[in-house]
C-alpha cells in the first residue's frame, strides 16, 4: 500500500471515530485516542481561554484535537477571508468567523464525513452565517487561487504525507500579501526511529512532525517569505511517557530520548505581495460555495 494513502486512511478512520464519540457526548481523548487511560493529554489540553470557550458550542471544544490556538495569534481583521486546513469539529473556524465579523468569511476544510457533520451541527448551534465547511483534502484545496487572506491550521499539516504539496496549495489559494499562520507540532533535534516508523502516531500528533529547519525550508520552497517559528509549548519527558504509554510503546525507554524535542509552535509566513495572480488548477477552479470566490 502507498504509505501516504495508508496514513490518510488511518487519519480518516481515527478522526471519524472521534467525531462519532463526541456526537454521542464523549470527549475527544488523547490526540484522537479513545483510551480512558490517556488522562489529561499534554498536547491538546488547555488551549482556549474561558472567553473563547463561552463563544462556541460545547461539542466544538470536545472535538478539538489541536496543539495550539491559531485564532489567538493570527491577528485576524474584520472583513478578511480565513481558511482552516483540517477544520475538524469547527472550533477554530467558528472563533475565526467571530473575529472577521459579518463582512468576513471563515472556511473550514476537512476530509472526514463524520467531522464535517459535527462541524455543520456546531455551525447551526452557533448561529453564524459567515461560516462554510468544505469537503476535501488539504493537498487539493477546493478554492480558487488568490481567494484567501489568511490560512490557519491546528496540528494538521504534520499529519499530511506530502507536506510540500500542502504548502504549495496554501500558497496558491492565498492572495498576494496573504498570511500563513498555523499551529503545529515541530521537532528540535533527532527523533528516535521507533517514533518515526510507527505510522499510527501520524494520527496521534507527533510522528509526522517536521524539524524546525525542514519546516522553514519547505515554506521557502513553496514561495513564502518572512518566515518565523514561535514555540508555544515544550513537551518534557513526563509528557512523552504518558503519551507513549497510551500508544503501547515502551515509554520508559523512549521518553528520555524525546525530552524537550517535540514542541507546539506557531508558524508564520507571508505570500509576497508582488506574487503573480496565478490561475487556479482545473481541480480547484470550481467553487464549492457560491460566496467563496475571491473578491
Amino acid at each position: 500500500m502507498n504509505p501516504e494513502s495508508n496514513v490518510k486512511d488511518i487519519v480518516r478512520e481515527r478522526y471519524g471515530a472521534t467525531a462519532q464519540r463526541v456526537a454521542q457526548g464523549a470527549t475527544a481523548g488523547c490526540c484522537g485516542d479513545s483510551r480512558a487511560s490517556c488522562g489529561k493529554d499534554p498536547i491538546t489540553s488547555d488551549l482556549y481561554d474561558a472567553e473563547q470557550i463561552g463563544m462556541i458550542p460545547e461539542k466544538a471544544l470536545l472535538a478539538s484535537l489541536g496543539c495550539g490556538n491559531p485564532t489567538a495569534l493570527a491577528e485576524l481583521k474584520p472583513g478578511e477571508t480565513v481558511l482552516d486546513l483540517g477544520s475538524g469539529g469547527g472550533i477554530d473556524v467558528l472563533l475565526s468567523a467571530r473575529r472577521v465579523g459579518p463582512t468576513g468569511r471563515a472556511f473550514g476544510l476537512d476530509m472526514t464525513d463524520e467531522m464535517l457533520a459535527l462541524a455543520e451541527e456546531n455551525k447551526r448551534k452557533s448561529g453564524l452565517a459567515n461560516v462554510h465547511f468544505l469537503k476535501g483534502e488539504i493537498e487539493n484545496i477546493p478554492l480558487p487561487a488568490n481567494s484567501v487572506d489568511v490560512i490557519i491550521s491546528n496540528c494538521v499539516i504534520n499529519l499530511a504525507g506530502d507536506k510540500d504539496r500542502v504548502l504549495r496549495e496554501a500558497f496558491r489559494v492565498l492572495k498576494p500579501g496573504g498570511r500563513f499562520a498555523v499551529s503545529d507540532v515541530v521537532v528540535r533535534g533527532e527523533v528516535p526511529a521507533a517514533i518515526r516508523k510507527n505510522v499510527e502516531l501520524w494520527a496521534g500528533c507527533v510522528a509526522g512532525a517536521l524539524s524546525d529547519t525542514d519546516y522553514i525550508a519547505k515554506l521557502q520552497a513553496a514561495g513564502f517569505e518572512n518566515l518565523t517559528i514561535e514555540v508555544t509549548r515544550v513537551y518534557q519527558a513526563e509528557d512523552a511517557r504518558e503519551f507513549l504509554a497510551a500508544q503501547n510503546i515502551d515509554a520508559d525507554a523512549l521518553a528520555a530520548q524525546v525530552d524537550g524535542k517535540f514542541v507546539s509552535a506557531f508558524v508564520r509566513a507571508v505570500k509576497p505581495a508582488n506574487s503573480p495572480r496565478a490561475t487556479a488548477p482545473a481541480a480547484a477552479a470550481s467553487c464549492c460555495v457560491p460566496t467563496c470566490c475571491g473578491r
